[in-house]
């Protein structure tokens, strides 16, 4: 059985079928993963992958259980069951993948690619919201396209955090499962972490990062809602509402790690004239 570049098996007459591996959650992590990337993935390329998490995300939620995906549950465990595919690069590479900026200008890049990001899956969201689509209706009346848009997002904000902070110096040790729950925990509180405090670091996330984590998502979950507007207006809110939410999370997590990173990027003196994001 052959299979596209897009990560949808086809068959010998390419038509689309369903992944043999169990349940699909392997498939999803890496669908999640690769739409968490900034490679300049085309509109089109987007709309197809997010379109098949959807499918995907229909076929889980079945199994999952109205109770489990009601309250969160659902959502919090694919993210985290995602979090090991969210490509998350070192200061090097970011260095290199941005054209040898460094400091804050690095981090406004960092921003600016990511709230792009964002703004394009709330865009193709809506495009989707916009047509006939036959997933299976997820948490009461959204369809699942809502909730393969809020995982992308999430997992595009998560690398975007994890980035930060290594432009910032803020080092986040140990094992990749450790820096996971690290992560997801900072994205689900808003904040940056503080290495010094103790039970910032931990293997897994404890009760009340789950918790945190599954209020955020519905959070997340809700804005999504925008993309159901008539014709192509929810593909407009979407992504206006995306960028927004991108850029005052960036915002308030650079000043956290501005303030616990002896080693982090300065502020421009006063008199000075930085470079502005655009």
């Amino acid at each position: 059985m052959p299979v596209t570049g897009d990560l949808e098996p086809r068959d010998e007459n390419d038509r689309e079928v369903e992944p043999a591996q169990g349940d699909g959650s392997t498939e999803i992590g890496e669908l999640i993963g690769r739409l968490s990337g900034d490679d300049g993935m085309d509109r089109e390329t987007r709309g197809r992958l997010l379109g098949r998490l959807a499918r995907l995300l229909g076929q889980s939620a079945r199994r999952a259980g109205a109770a489990g995906v009601a309250r969160g549950r659902w959502l919090a465990d694919l993210l985290v069951a995602a979090a090991p595919h969210i490509p998350i690069r070192d200061l090097e590479t970011l260095r290199a993948h941005h054209h040898g900026l460094e400091g804050e200008e690095l981090a406004d890049s960092l921003v600016k690619v990511a709230s792009n990001s964002t703004t394009a899956v709330g865009a193709a969201g809506g495009a989707l919201a916009a047509v006939e689509f036959t997933a299976p209706p997820l948490l009461l009346t959204a369809p699942a396209q809502l909730a393969a848009e809020t995982l992308v997002v999430a997992a595009v904000e998560v690398k975007l955090l994890a980035e930060l902070h290594e432009v910032y110096g803020v080092s986040v040790q140990g094992s990749g499962t450790a820096r996971g729950a690290a992560f997801l925990t900072s994205w689900a509180k808003q904040r940056g972490i503080n290495p010094l405090e103790g039970g910032s670091l931990t293997g897994a996330l404890g009760s009340a990062a789950k918790s945190a984590l599954r209020k955020r998502l519905l959070r997340t979950l809700g804005r999504s809602m925008t993309t159901l507007g008539p014709f192509l207006t929810g593909a407009a809110a979407g992504a206006a509402l995306n960028r927004t939410a991108t850029k005052r999370l960036a915002a308030t997590v650079r000043n956290d790690l501005r303030s616990t990173s002896p080693a982090a990027p300065q502020p421009p003196l006063p008199g000075e004239n930085p470079r502005l994001p655009e």
